[in-house]
């Protein structure tokens, strides 16, 4: 009698091979690029590489989302146990047949998969990151022993980065094996926007000890405008991802009312029940359309509250010179956001449009995260008082 393996592990391995095969170009260019530089430099490099690549990782992932390719392959990690949809031509074609405008085709088989490779490079790439930098620190650390002066690099981060990566990667088995849950979906967005800002403050890091740049000092209420700004923007990608994986786009087609309407009809408590599967409720029925408006008149209204804070705080930055490039860059994302909302709203969600805005949205976050690393609050100076020292024969007031 012939034994079987319990779990076919050749699609993973085949998976993984081809995201080593998509890093080895990237990661040679940059160590030959950076070949006479310090370590700190390399390391830089590396992070901005890995931060680019992520970043359109991210909107190639909200390409497979919006084309409906994300069940092209319904199974994970591969493709009706193939590594790739060559493998499985006869399955795909079969599903296709069975229901030609479906979520299972041949392009979107591909897309599917090709968002695949293109995050186990990604993973590759940031195991590299963690890797090297915690060869860089144990070397720090025995030259430090013996009294040589070295950049400090902390490896603690990058092992964050990895863990959180890890954790994407079970994400995205759980979106395809849990047939798109929006509550998954959306976390799956959001686990992408805080990898992107572990990247960036990590890249900043390593600009400031090879520069030795110390973060600009922030008046107290910047700062905080600062972070407030940061946790709105948060919350403004959590609730785009819930109107993009409920489909609530069009649930208002016109601006800037709806239906209409200043407040048109709206089911909050159906529209903001968190874990259900896509299009019913937790009891198995239909999702009302007025669930929907709700999902997405939420989503606009905070919409005006994140660009007036982005403004307000764009507006701020200007006036201090380290900063205008962030500042610039949160205008002009900001006007993006504005722009391509509008687009999704009155051109019925066209797929460019959907693309850049949640390219915009992962954009702004890192800007915010940039603004962040390269400031600090500023120290409160302690009023000096006018004390004289006093002896015996000065009982007197100062």
């Amino acid at each position: 009698m012939t034994a079987h393996a319990p779990y076919d592990l050749t699609p993973i391995a085949w998976l993984m091979g081809v995201g080593v095969l998509i890093a080895i170009g990237p990661l040679l260019w940059v160590w030959r690029r950076n070949a006479g530089h310090g370590v700190a430099r390399r390391l830089h490099a590396l992070t901005i590489l890995t931060l680019f690549l992520t970043f359109d990782l991210t909107l190639f992932g909200a390409f497979t989302r919006l084309t409906d390719s994300g069940l092209g392959c319904p199974d994970w990690p591969g493709c009706y146990g193939n590594a790739s949809p060559l493998g499985a031509r006869h399955e795909i074609a079969m599903a296709q047949a069975h229901m030609p405008t479906g979520p299972v085709t041949h392009g979107k088989a591909w897309i599917e998969m090709v968002h695949r490779y293109l995050a186990t490079g990604v993973g590759v790439l940031i195991v590299v990151l963690a890797v090297a930098t915690f060869v860089a620190w144990r070397r720090q650390r025995r030259s430090a022993a013996v009294g040589a002066r070295q950049v400090p690099l902390a490896p603690w981060w990058p092992l964050v980065t990895l863990v959180w990566v890890c954790l994407q990667g079970a994400f995205g088995a759980l979106t395809v094996t849990m047939k798109l849950y929006p509550a998954i979906v959306t976390l799956h967005l959001l686990g992408a926007v805080v990898l992107l800002a572990l990247l960036c403050m990590q890249a900043v890091r390593y600009q400031q000890a090879a520069s030795e740049r110390l973060p600009t000092a922030l008046p107290g209420a910047l700062r905080a405008l600062l972070l407030v700004t940061s946790v709105l923007l948060a919350l403004q990608i959590a609730l785009g991802g819930w109107v993009s994986t409920n489909y609530a786009v069009l649930a208002c087609t016109q601006f800037p009312t709806c239906q209409d309407s200043w407040w048109p009809p709206m089911n909050f408590a159906q529209g903001f029940e968190i874990w259900r599967a896509l299009g019913v409720t937790s009891a198995g029925n239909p999702v009302d359309f007025s669930a929907l408006t709700a999902i997405h008149y939420v989503h606009r209204l905070m919409a005006y509250v994140v660009f007036a804070a982005i403004g307000v705080l764009a507006w701020r930055l200007h006036r201090i010179p380290p900063l205008r490039a962030q500042a610039k860059w949160l205008a002009g994302l900001a006007l993006l956001q504005l722009a391509t909302g509008l687009g999704n709203v009155l051109l019925g969600w066209p797929l460019l449009a959907a693309v850049l805005h949640t390219g915009g949205a992962a954009a702004l976050a890192v800007v915010l995260v940039w603004t962040i690393c390269e400031s600090r609050r500023a120290a409160v100076a302690a009023p000096q008082a006018a004390i004289r020292v006093r002896g015996p024969g000065n009982m007197g007031p100062a």
